[in-house]
C-alpha cells in the first residue's frame, strides 16, 4: 500500500522521529544548494542530508531560515569524516557544522553521523566520543554512523556510552541491497538511511526498473524511491532541477506490488552492484 504523505517519519528513539523521505544535497554548488533546498522545502521534504565534506552546511541552514518554517520542523543530518587533531579539535569543527546549520545560540542539529570507517579503529573512536559529547549536551539530537559494516558497530560497542548509533547510512537500491548489514541494523533498532537510492541515473534504462514505472505510470526514480520506502529505508535522492526534486516527492499515491518488490529484489548484484562502496562487514 501507498504510503500516506511525504511527512510520515520513524522513531529513532524516545520522542525523537525522522522524516522517512530525505533531501540530499552531496555535490550541490554553494550557489545553487540553497535555491535547491528551497526547492525542496517547499514541495514537502522535512529532512535535509549534508556533510563537512559536501562543503554546504551553510547554505543548507540559510534555506532553512528563509523557508519559513519552524527550525523544529526540519531535520538537518551532517556527517564528519576524520579527526581535525585532538578530541577538543574535532569537537570544535563540530560545533562550527552546527553553527553553520543551525547559527542561533541554542541550535543543534538532528542528526550527526561518522561519515564513514576509514580514520581507523582509534580514529572511529575519538570521533564517536565526540559525537556523544554533542549529544550529551544536546547540540546533537541523534548520532550515528555511515558505511559502517558490522565489524565497525560492534566494535563501538566496547568504548560507547551511547550504543548502538541511532543510524546508519549506507548505499542501497535494488543493485546493492546490502542484506547483512540491513539485518543486522534492523535487529538492533538502528535505522537505515539508503543514499544513491537513484543509481545517480546509471539505470534508468534498466528494462525491469522501466517496465514497472510504466506500469505505474510513474518514472523510474520515483519506482527507486517508493522501493526503499517499503523496505522501511530512509531514501535521500538527491537533485539540483526542480522539476525532478518535485517529482522525486510524488511518490505517495502509488504503490508497488508483490511482484514489483520481487522483480526489483532479483536485481542484487551484492558488492558489485555498489556504485560508491559496500560495507565491510567481517
Amino acid at each position: 500500500m501507498a504510503e500516506k504523505s511525504i511527512t510520515r517519519t520513524s522513531t529513532l528513539y524516545g520522542p525523537h522521529r525522522i522524516s522517512q523521505l530525505g533531501f540530499g544535497v552531496y555535490n550541490s554548488p554553494p550557489e545553487v544548494c540553497v535555491q535547491s533546498c528551497l526547492t525542496a522545502l517547499k514541495n514537502g521534504y522535512r529532512h535535509i542530508d549534508t556533510a563537512q565534506l559536501y562543503g554546504n552546511e551553510a547554505e543548507v541552514g540559510q534555506a532553512v531560515q528563509r523557508s519559513g518554517l519552524s527550525r523544529q520542523d526540519v531535520f538537518l543530518t551532517t556527517k564528519v569524516l576524520s579527526p581535525a587533531g585532538s578530541a577538543d579539535e574535532t569537537y570544535q569543527k563540530c560545533v562550527e557544522s552546527i553553527r553553520k546549520l543551525d547559527p542561533r545560540n541554542d541550535g543543534y542539529v538532528d542528526l550527526f553521523l561518522i561519515h564513514n570507517p576509514d580514520s581507523g579503529s582509534e580514529g572511529r573512536r575519538l570521533l564517536w566520543q565526540v559525537l556523544e559529547r554533542l549529544y550529551d549536551e544536546g547540540r546533537a539530537k541523534s548520532i550515528g554512523v555511515s558505511n559502517f559494516g558490522i565489524r565497525h558497530i560492534e566494535e563501538l560497542k566496547a568504548v560507547a556510552k551511547v550504543w548502538p548509533p541511532h543510524v546508519d547510512q549506507i548505499e542501497l537500491h535494488p543493485w546493492c541491497q546490502q542484506k547483512e548489514i540491513v539485518q543486522f541494523c534492523e535487529q538492533h533498532g538502528i535505522i537505515v538511511e539508503a543514499y544513491c537510492p537513484l543509481v545517480r541515473n546509471t539505470k534508468s534504462e534498466d528494462e525491469t526498473l522501466v517496465s514497472i514505472a510504466r506500469k505505474h505510470g510513474v518514472t523510474p526514480n520515483q519506482v527507486l524511491i517508493r522501493y526503499c520506502l517499503q523496505k522501511n529505508w530512509v531514501p535521500l535522492p538527491k537533485s539540483d532541477d526542480p522539476d525532478r526534486i518535485r517529482t522525486n516527492a510524488d511518490v505517495y499515491d502509488f504503490g508497488l506490488d508483490e511482484d514489483d518488490m520481487r522483480a526489483l529484489n532479483d536485481l542484487d548484484q551484492g558488492p558489485k552492484g555498489a556504485i560508491v562502496q559496500a560495507v565491510d562487514n567481517n
